[in-house]
């Protein structure tokens, strides 16, 4: 029957058949599988542009700790994030159409 078809002469072979066997187990069988390699280096990527991006505001956060030493920077902060103001002082916010001011942050408080 092998005369006939040579392919199975060729798949008959035991170590074709132990590296068909082989090459399926571990592409697709084993813990260290190409398809487990596949999601496990999509999430390190993932991982790798979160640790970018968190260490871009560290230095943003560190910058402005650092500016916020001075005094008249942490006046100015206040007034511009929290619309806090003086005693003496009066604030008027202008809406353009389109912008949204949360009535918790319009709420004007006293330095």
């Amino acid at each position: 029957m092998t005369d006939k078809y040579p392919i199975l002469k060729i798949l008959s072979n035991r170590y074709v058949i132990v590296s068909v066997f082989f090459a399926v187990w571990m592409l697709f069988l084993d813990n260290t599988s190409y398809l487990d390699h596949r999601v496990l280096n999509k999430e390190l990527e993932e991982l790798e542009n979160n640790k970018k991006y968190y260490q871009d505001e560290i230095r943003k956060d560190e910058e402005d700790i650092k500016r916020l030493r001075n005094p008249d920077q942490i006046e100015k902060y206040a007034r511009e994030k929290y619309y806090m103001k003086r005693d003496s002082e009066d604030i008027y916010i202008i809406e353009y159409e389109g912008d949204t001011i949360h009535e918790e942050q319009s709420r004007t408080k006293s330095l």
